[in-house]
């Protein structure tokens, strides 16, 4: 009998440290049973509650906001390029920030 089976949920620490956005799966499990963690808008209150594909993650990495679609589960914690198959980034992009890419590209065009 196959033990491999197509998931359609899996736990958040479990999904984030696949994707790579932690290091470890405990510093992922602390940060959702801190309450850190919302899907699709909702704060999440376990490390066992699960995400789907097409989910909505919001969470704090470092002092950025990141907010990502889930496009796959993943069955592993694979090298970064796999995990980046994981999840489209869809974090909004600072104001500020764009200002000064076209700033800098109008005075590049000059």
């Amino acid at each position: 009998m196959n033990k491999m089976k197509e998931l359609d949920s899996l736990r958040v620490d479990k999904y984030l440290w696949f994707a790579r956005f932690f290091k470890t799966r405990s510093l992922a499990t602390k940060r959702a049973n801190g309450g850190r963690i919302r899907v699709n808008g909702n704060k999440i209150k376990k490390s066992s509650d699960p995400v789907k594909v097409g989910d909505i993650l919001t969470f704090a990495q470092g002092n950025q906001i990141r907010v990502i679609r889930v496009l796959d589960l993943g069955i592993r914690r694979g090298p970064a390029q796999e995990a980046q198959n994981l999840y489209e980034d869809i974090t909004p992009k600072d104001d500020t920030d764009v200002a000064a890419n076209d700033k800098l590209l109008a005075k590049m065009q000059k």
